[in-house]
């Protein structure tokens, strides 16, 4: 069985069910309501776990009972969190989210700015089982230490690049980088994400990508390439990213090229907008091997 080492935020997500968004101070009614885990290392995670991979989450998180949620939901998907720091007197990080009758969210989270930053108490090498790192954006010396063991370790390090990354070496330090399209508009500076691609790329040795959500993954190889979005009926886009990220990296651990692991990790991200509940929706294993068999 693969295995992924991922690093950064998990989460404990109140995701709300609207009609619309809120454009009024005013009160208004939630149609449904989930308590459920989020983050994007934590969503990742437990896709990982999901899809068959075992899986490790070195997180930070405070010594509450928000942080005894989130331990717990991780545990019973069977994401290993004996790298999860509980560290006392601070908040774990907590997000209201917002989902309307198209499925597009509005997310308002909170991170304790009070967060230890070092890195001392990660390990220093990889779980044994691992084929590949994942790491996000949320805190930018974890996420370089993760990438350097995947190194280190001659494994794919995957950076999910959902915001532009807040240290100068990540890019380069990971094998592999999947961009938001926020993220590569303010990386490269321009508003298209092909030109994006092609301007970051000409200067970059790693494998770039940028998701783009219902319009598919652009990916460079020589030149901008274009995969496809599935269609599917979109109920709640809420950790669609983070599902795609874990199934891209579990999937090169498998041995999987990128092209092949775009249209897995496509998979699973597209049957989770069909569900409503965030994380929640992430797919088993078997589910996504069915739907690729369905598609032509």
């Amino acid at each position: 069985m693969a295995g992924v080492f991922c690093l950064g935020i998990a989460t404990l997500d109140y995701v709300y069910s609207v009609e619309t968004m809120p454009t009024r101070g005013e009160k208004y009614r939630s149609r449904g309501l989930a308590v459920v885990g989020g983050g994007c290392a934590g969503n990742a995670s437990v896709a990982i776990a999901r899809l068959g991979g075992d899986c490790w989450l070195a997180t930070r998180l405070a010594d509450d009972f928000t942080g005894d949620r989130i331990v717990a939901d991780l545990n019973a998907e069977d994401v290993d969190t004996r790298f999860a720091r509980r560290v006392a007197g601070l908040t774990s990080p907590v997000s209201a989210i917002l989902v309307d009758a198209q499925g597009e969210r509005m997310v308002i989270s909170h991170s304790d700015p009070a967060m230890p930053e070092d890195v001392d108490w990660l390990p220093h090498e990889l779980p044994g089982e691992a084929g590949a790192v994942l790491a996000d954006t949320r805190w930018g010396e974890g996420a370089l230490a993760a990438l350097r063991l995947a190194r280190a370790a001659g494994v794919p390090g995957v950076l999910d690049g959902d915001r532009k990354p807040p240290h100068p070496d990540l890019v380069a330090t990971a094998s592999h980088v999947a961009f938001s399209q926020q993220a590569l508009r303010e990386v490269s500076g321009e508003e298209d994400p092909r030109r994006g691609l092609a301007k970051i790329a000409r200067d970059a040795s790693t494998w770039l990508a940028v998701t783009l959500g219902k319009e598919g993954v652009l990916h460079w190889d020589g030149q901008v390439r274009h995969s496809p979005a599935f269609v599917i009926e979109t109920v709640d886009t809420l950790g669609a990213g983070d599902v795609w990220h874990g199934a891209f990296a579990l999937a090169l651990a498998e041995g999987r090229d990128e092209v092949g692991a775009i249209r897995f990790a496509s998979a699973a991200a597209a049957l989770k907008c069909t569900r409503f509940g965030g994380r929640d929706g992430a797919p088993a294993r078997e589910e996504v091997e069915r739907f690729l068999s369905e598609q032509r």
